[in-house]
């Protein structure tokens, strides 16, 4: 079976999970615990870092982009990297906006700091740096409202992976209770469709031992 190597609340391995779902490209998970940097998967993504998509004939890649962008040119019939130039560059530009600049500015700001610092053993969290991930937030809250309010989807009229970048961003704070929704009205209501979809059903079933998410998580309308 096709496995993908990921840990639950990792963004990166959450916007794969629904690139492959979307697809409906089937695939096993496999929870891995990067940090112990396990020789054979280090033979796999000397990196060390998840996501890790091995093929069923054992064909490996690493990197959430590299996937993804793998997973549309090996099974086109639904393309989420768009039709036409224009298109393919407007999901590519705002799939390194979520993958770089949110994450960077946001995600990393209160993910990292409040669960994998921990897990990683580095230390407490920086109060600081969840400040400004709070802070941070507005602004591309507002960023997601605009683009949801003058377009069907975030790069335009079809669906791409531009959502499910940002999707996969949004739903991990969600998860821990992070996500502060009253900032965009158009922005949440792009995520209730987004939530509603088929391919969010296993990302919405996630449960991780001692840490349940709020009660509005796994309910598609909100």
């Amino acid at each position: 079976m096709r496995t993908l190597y990921h840990i639950p609340l990792s963004p990166f391995s959450r916007k794969v999970r629904l690139a492959l779902a979307e697809k409906r490209i089937p695939f096993e998970l496999r929870i891995e615990r990067f940090w112990e940097r396990r020789p054979d998967f280090l033979a796999m993504n000397p990196a060390c870092t998840v996501p890790v998509l091995q093929e069923e004939n054992g064909f490996t890649i690493a990197d959430s982009y590299a996937i993804c962008e793998y997973l549309d040119e090996a099974y086109p019939d639904m393309p989420l990297f768009g039709r036409t130039l224009g298109e393919r560059a407007e999901v590519r530009r705002l799939v390194a906006w979520f993958d770089h600049k949110f994450h960077t500015e946001v995600t990393r700001n209160l993910l990292y700091e409040k669960q994998l610092k921990r897990l990683l053993g580095r230390g407490n969290p920086d109060a600081a740096a969840m400040r400004a991930g709070y802070q941070n937030m507005k602004m591309h809250m507002e960023y997601i409202g605009d683009l949801a309010e003058n377009r069907a989807w975030l790069a335009g009229s079809q669906i791409s992976l531009a959502d499910f970048a940002a999707a996969a961003q949004l739903s991990s704070l969600d998860y821990i209770g992070d996500m502060k929704w009253e900032l965009s009205e158009p922005a949440r209501d792009w995520y209730a469709r987004m939530k509603s979809r088929p391919c969010f059903r296993g990302l919405l079933a996630d449960r991780i031992s001692g840490l349940a998410p709020p009660d509005h998580y796994a309910d598609p309308d909100f």
